[in-house]
């Protein structure tokens, strides 16, 4: 879906937008919302129906929710949206451009798809800092698993299977690889001899990281959600769980068909590829022979050295006419700094995964919603997970952490396992201000990029090692820290941080909505006001 920035609230039909079915192939499991915006807005939905059999939630990969987090649509913002009920998202696209993309939150349904991408473009007064492309193609990359997805979710609870289990396919916009002519169902995107293109490219699986190329064609990143970013040359881009970015391609090209690869990262497995085409308009030469080689998949060195090369553009606009630099982190003070230790554990005589020795338990109580009504009291326990220390034994626990409003924060994610994982903030884009390998300390600090660290609202933690972000928490709500890793993110990889103003003005945080739902300890409101 399209929006340009400078309409004011959009309504989103979650319940109408999300298709789970329990037969489950490739052409299923995408779907694009499709918007016409005239002088209103009017959503166009064919053929797309209600949660039918699922409790469910649509959350924004990215988009902000400003003063809103209401709107979220997650479990700690939003009571789940029942089968066959449907319920308004409305919010706005305030102060952001960029890449985006839908997807479910919550029971491992992610899985089973309903996902689709979100476009957020400049408004009229602030050009793109390239020229206009051709034309734009968003693309979903992403791995998938053949079967119903609750098979998939009760094997993680058995440590044989909880952690190791190997995607089957990888899909580009749902849709298998292609393999030769006789292929029914692949992607392809058509393009004209002399013309360039912007791909709009997002990792919506749940495990791989993957690495994107187009046969014999090099691409210029131009931006990553929401952020523009210098713009480099690249032959291959790493794209990890949950990230998005834009693509400048050139058809510079002889007439004829070129392969689009979407490699994993760190797997063994041969034959797991998505694949795509890139027709030429006049091509009668159809794409063959061997895929492009990409970079070695367990080259981790080339991988962290791209991602520092990815920096912020200074001097262009977004989405305000005033360059993004004007607003840095080169002379900040910190006033809070977490350290976040991810590592496997068994909790309860089960396999979880857990944050400083605490796995997060949902309870049937939207967090939000406890928070605005009770403050909290018989849900969460505001500030008794450890920020900055490992706790001796491991525990569950509902983590809520207080952020300071206003305040610059430091998020330190140190991963301890052997796999790439993705951390995402909900509410914010942050600054990725450093990686390395092994244990973090205070001193490397020293080697933080200060000066134009891209801002974004997810980056990757390399295996064994460390990613630091830094923050300004000037989005007041209840804020959903997790792991983009959708097996990690269900046993337990995640935490809300609240960052509060006290300030009753609705100017600083919005109101609940009037459609507001209720769960848990205080369904019985509900039941009050029917």
């Amino acid at each position: 879906m399209a929006f340009s920035s400078n309409l004011n609230w959009i309504p989103l039909w979650s319940a109408l937008l999300t298709v789970f079915v329990t037969r489950v192939n490739g052409i299923d499991i995408y779907l694009d919302w499709n918007v016409s915006v005239t002088d209103g807005l009017i959503p166009l939905l064919e053929d797309e129906q209600a949660c039918l059999y699922h409790l469910c939630l649509q959350p924004m990969n990215g988009i902000q929710q400003r003063r809103n987090s209401w709107q979220d649509g997650v479990s700690g913002t939003n009571c789940p949206i029942k089968p066959i009920k449907n319920w308004t998202y409305v919010f706005q696209m305030k102060d952001q451009i960029g890449t985006f993309f839908y997807f479910p939150s919550i029971n491992f349904l992610k899985a089973s798809g309903g996902y689709g991408p979100i476009r957020v473009n400049n408004r009229d007064n602030v050009p793109v800092p390239f020229p206009q492309p051709e034309a734009e193609f968003d693309l979903l990359i992403g791995d998938w698993y053949a079967g119903d997805y609750k098979h998939f979710r009760k094997m993680l609870e058995t440590e044989e299977s909880a952690y190791d289990v190997t995607p089957d396919a990888i899909l580009m916009n749902g849709m298998g690889p292609f393999i030769d002519s006789d292929s029914l169902w692949y992607e392809t995107f058509t393009v004209e001899k002399g013309k360039t293109y912007r791909f709009r490219i997002s990792n919506s699986g749940g495990t791989l990281s993957l690495n994107f190329r187009i046969q014999s064609h090099t691409m210029l990143l131009v931006e990553a959600e929401g952020s523009y970013t210098n713009q480099i040359t690249l032959n291959s881009l790493d794209v990890h769980v949950g990230q998005s970015y834009s693509v400048l391609v050139t058809a510079d090209q002889n007439d004829a068909d070129f392969y689009i690869i979407a490699s994993p990262k760190l797997l063994y497995a041969t034959g797991i590829a998505g694949v795509g085409i890139l027709h030429y308009s006049n091509s009668t030469t159809l794409a063959g022979g061997a895929h492009p080689s990409g970079p070695d998949a367990f080259d981790l060195g080339f991988s962290m050295n791209q991602a520092k090369s990815i920096r912020w553009n200074l001097t262009t606009g977004a989405a305000r006419p005033n360059p993004q630099g004007s607003f840095n982190v080169s002379n900040i003070a910190l006033s809070q700094s977490f350290l976040l230790q991810s590592s496997r554990a068994e909790v309860n005589g089960q396999p979880r995964l857990v944050v400083n020795n605490v796995s997060y338990f949902t309870p049937d109580t939207s967090l939000k919603l406890a928070d605005h009504l009770t403050n909290g009291t018989g849900v969460y326990e505001l500030d008794e997970f450890p920020v900055q220390s490992v706790n001796v034994d491991t525990s569950y626990g509902t983590s809520v952490v207080s952020g300071n409003y206003r305040g610059w924060i430091e998020l330190v994610f140190q991963n301890n396992m052997d796999d790439m994982d993705s951390w995402h903030l909900d509410g914010y884009s942050f600054f990725v201000v450093g990686f390395g390998n092994g244990h973090w300390t205070p001193d490397v600090r020293n080697t933080y990029n200060t000066i134009d660290p891209v801002a974004r609202s997810t980056t990757q933690v390399y295996p064994h090692g460390w990613t630091a972000v830094y923050a300004f928490l000037d989005n007041p709500g209840m804020w959903n820290l997790r792991s983009q890793t959708l097996k990690n993110w269900y046993l337990g990889l995640q935490l809300y941080i609240r960052v509060y103003d006290p300030d009753p003005n609705p100017a600083k945080e919005r109101p609940p909505p009037e459609n507001l739902l209720f769960c848990g300890e205080l369904h019985y409101l509900f039941v009050a006001c029917s």
